[in-house]
């Protein structure tokens, strides 16, 4: 769901805008993007209701990413019993004029799949983001909706 409709709490606000904070430290020319989907039925379909998902725009294609955009999906599970979301990862996919590039998952392997593959340094600092990101979220649970 769009980082800008789940930021409905000063804390989870805050969280958000700090996970911005750190992609923008790794990437400092990465422009973020609070609303990535559209709000149409067919995208809304589409769309995890349990997740914080922020686009992130390059100032344009980047042979180090290998894309020109990133959409960064912090992914949370609902829990029965204690009605908290529970952090269970990251889903970051770049693209470029073909479509999905690439994509990282912290869900699986941590590693970087796709026809296409950013520079070393970039898959790095893209896991390092993510260990920051785990951090950040772990601090507590994310509250009850």
């Amino acid at each position: 769901m769009n980082a800008a409709e789940q930021a409905r709490s000063l804390d989870l606000t805050s969280k958000i805008a700090s996970a911005v904070n750190l992609f923008k430290a790794q990437f400092p020319d990465a422009r973020a993007d609070l609303k990535p989907w559209r709000n149409d039925p067919d995208t809304l379909e589409l769309v995890d209701p349990d997740s914080i998902d922020i686009g992130f725009h390059l100032p344009g294609w980047s042979p180090r990413f290998q894309g020109r955009s990133l959409l960064v999906q912090i992914r949370f599970y609902r829990d029965p019993v204690e009605q908290r979301l529970r952090l269970i990862g990251l889903e970051t996919a770049a693209f470029n004029h073909e479509g999905e590039a690439w994509r990282l998952s912290t869900i699986d392997r941590w590693q970087i799949e796709g026809n296409y593959q950013p520079a070393t340094d970039v898959a790095e600092r893209l896991q390092e983001f993510c260990r920051q990101v785990f951090k950040l979220f772990e601090q507590a649970d994310a509250e009850p909706t």
